[in-house]
């Protein structure tokens, strides 16, 4: 049976790239469907919004919190 294998510098770097790209297709979706319910049909679009929001603040707080851990402030 075989397990994960740790990934060498170079797949890390790749997965990091795909992963932001990935989060930044999310956010600008989400905010096109917010703009486009308020533009188009008059309406505040309630889940998107906390989708939206949601993920910004996991983003952040998981950012404070690994640089803090990690005793790197200089951000």
């Amino acid at each position: 049976m075989e397990g994960f294998r740790k990934m060498d510098e170079m797949e890390m770097s790749i997965n990091l790239k795909v992963i932001r790209l990935a989060w930044v297709y999310c956010l600008l979706f989400l905010l096109v469907w917010i703009g486009y319910d308020w533009m188009k049909i008059g309406l505040f679009n309630g889940i998107a919004f906390i989708l939206l929001t949601s993920q910004l603040v996991v983003y952040w707080a998981v950012l404070l919190f690994l640089n803090w851990k990690l005793g790197k402030d200089e951000k």
